[in-house]
């Protein structure tokens, strides 16, 4: 049972870490990974699917944000909206490889609204995240073992 509700709250974590919320997974990670709560691969899958879910939450939000770049309250200003499709068009979707970074999730959020097909956005966050978690994962075994 422990175990179960180690993993909901790691795919939570992992979830709101990947939405426009400001969370951090990497320390849930981490601790359950140190208390050796299951296996290394269950727990970088767990994450990867919760942050991989949470960014098609961005897209989604970004498929429809355009919408309200007027209202006082839209979080960007028109500039910033600007530069930042300027700024995904010329690296394209490539950039999503980026979007594993907590800074850089925004993303996710831009490919939403330059209506990135769902297929490359899905494959290119897919690994991104994985491969975000996998090294997390490698990097508190190397301290682990230097700690041992």
């Amino acid at each position: 049972m422990i175990t179960l509700t180690a993993l909901v709250t790691l795919f939570a974590a992992a979830f709101l870490a990947a939405t426009i919320i400001p969370f951090q997974s990497e320390a849930v990670f981490v601790a359950l990974q140190l208390g050796n709560v299951t296996g290394l691969v269950l727990l970088v899958a767990v994450a990867s699917i919760g942050n991989t879910l949470g960014a098609f939450v961005n897209y989604a939000i970004g498929m429809r944000v355009e919408t309200y770049r007027d209202r006082r309250w839209f979080p960007m200003r028109p500039e910033q909206l600007e530069r930042s499709q300027i700024w995904f068009q010329r690296y394209g979707v490539w950039s999503l490889l980026l979007s594993w970074a907590p800074v850089l999730g925004w993303f996710t959020l831009v490919a939403g609204i330059m209506r990135t097909p769902l297929w490359q956005f899905a494959l290119l966050v897919t690994i991104a995240k994985t491969g975000r978690y996998a090294v997390l994962a490698w990097l508190t075994s190397q301290a682990m073992a230097l700690a041992a």
